[in-house]
């Protein structure tokens, strides 16, 4: 890592610790669910270019199952975390299995099918309260040591996590593997000609995405204690390309910025009712036109751009006084 990357981690986790002394705690849970959400996403988006349109099955399917974990199971959250995030991981083997056998839209389009499955399975089955949603999900005690029942408490465990997660994700797109995904992003055909079996590693990136899709639904569960199909609908899953286009796709800190940035619309425009949505999408078109690469992706560009090398004058005393006279017309 780089002195300005460790810089910047160094700030931002300052700022995750004093952030409880002067914002709200849950709004800050909230925020820090969905930026684990979006980096999922630009994992499987911005560093490997498969554009899912199905993410939210596994948000809301993240938060159904560790919700029933913890309530009826009685695990504890570690544990019905984990737990969301395996069943999430086997969801998105199977939607992987299906969608990439395809490319470009159609790999969205299936996503978003078999996404539109999970909401209406979520709908109909018993143990997910239908409309209702699961309810009064316990947070109980990390570990049976540690009451998670006080928000400050559970912020740090949340703050924990997310650090976690940015760390790991960092460390899969700087690994060899993460070189394999970038290939495959930028020309499949030529990762497939070098050896690569391109399919085995889009899957293994769905997976993973899924998994710390998962991690996120289940949190978010824990913190508000309820598990509804508003997490497993459709407009989750625009939402997260929404969070990660405004940040910054194919970079570490851009979801994070675009979730906190609609999150925090969504909260503190509440008032405003339907006109939030507007509000919404009009940030959004003003940063897709003045900044394609979105807010921190127009930020790193600005920092690693370098002063183009300028071209020295012809020096005076180099340049002939007279132009040469041609021989024919010289003076005998």
């Amino acid at each position: 890592m780089s002195v300005r990357g460790g810089l910047g981690l160094a700030l931002l986790v300052a700022a995750g610790l004093a952030a409880p002394f002067f914002v709200y705690p849950v709004f800050l849970m909230k925020a820090l669910c969905f930026a684990i959400f979006a980096c999922a996403f630009n994992l499987l988006f911005g560093f490997a270019g498969l554009l899912s349109f199905g993410h939210g099955a596994f948000l809301g399917g993240g938060a159904y199952v560790t919700g029933y974990a913890v309530k009826i199971w009685g695990l504890t959250p570690e544990l019905g975390l984990l737990t969301g995030m395996a069943a999430m991981g086997a969801l998105g083997f199977a939607f992987a299995v299906l969608a990439t056998r395809r490319q470009g839209i159609y790999f969205a389009m299936i996503t978003f099918g078999l996404a539109q499955m999970v909401y209406f399975a979520a709908l109909q089955m018993p143990f997910t309260g239908g409309e209702d949603g699961l309810q009064t999900i316990p947070r109980r005690a990390l570990f049976g040591i540690v009451d998670l029942s006080s928000h400050l408490a559970m912020y740090f465990f949340v703050l924990i996590l997310f650090l976690s997660v940015l760390a790991a994700i960092w460390r899969i797109v700087h690994s060899p593997f993460g070189e394999v995904l970038r290939a495959i992003r930028d020309n499949e055909v030529r990762a497939i000609s070098l050896g690569y079996r391109a399919d085995q590693y889009k899957i293994l990136v769905f997976v993973l995405s899924a998994a710390l899709a998962g991690l996120a639904g289940g949190l978010k569960s824990l913190v508000f204690g309820i598990a509804t199909l508003t997490d497993v609908y459709w407009h989750a899953s625009g939402e997260v390309v929404l969070m990660t286009i405004l940040g910054g796709a194919g970079t570490m800190l851009g979801p994070v910025v675009g979730a906190t940035l609609v999150v925090g619309i969504q909260n503190y425009f509440a008032e405003f009712g339907a006109w939030v949505t507007m509000i919404q999408g009009a940030i959004f078109v003003v940063v897709v036109m003045a900044f394609r690469r979105g807010i921190v992706g127009e930020v790193v560009a600005l920092l690693q751009a370098r002063p183009e090398k300028t071209v020295n004058p012809p020096q005076i005393d180099s340049v002939p006084t007279t132009s040469p006279v041609p021989a024919g017309l010289q003076k005998g």
